[in-house]
């Protein structure tokens, strides 16, 4: 009869370890991916500074060799686009000569990136 009666099973305090650790691991998972969701919005700050420099490297590719917006005396030209300046300097000459080196700086949300290039005429 003493045999009908045991039952094997967990006690509360197992159940409640069990549970402890579970939460343990949920927060972990939980700060993750809070540190996902900044990662992910840096990157698109930073897509946005390229795509906006590259889209004025590109501009003023086409450009030709003596237009004004090429002109080093103009240092630094700048823009607006939204919450973001866009400025570009050239210097004449520099490296080679009878080239033009424009660089081409793009700064919002408090990030910033350079591009530059070399144009010959």
């Amino acid at each position: 009869m003493g045999i009908l009666k045991q039952q094997d099973g967990q006690t509360l305090v197992e159940i409640l370890i069990a549970l402890t650790i579970f939460a343990i691991g949920l927060l972990a998972v939980a700060g993750m991916q809070a540190s996902a969701i900044r990662m992910n919005s840096t990157a698109g700050n930073l897509t946005h500074l390229s795509t906006l420099g590259m889209y004025k490297i590109e501009e003023l590719s086409a450009l030709g060799f003596s237009h004004s917006l090429l002109d080093s005396a103009g240092n630094p030209h700048q823009e607006m686009s939204g919450d973001y300046t866009v400025s570009w300097t050239v210097i004449d000459n520099n490296p080679v000569t009878n080239t033009k080196n424009i660089t081409v700086t793009v700064t919002g949300k408090g990030k910033r990136m350079d591009i530059s290039i070399l144009k010959a005429i």
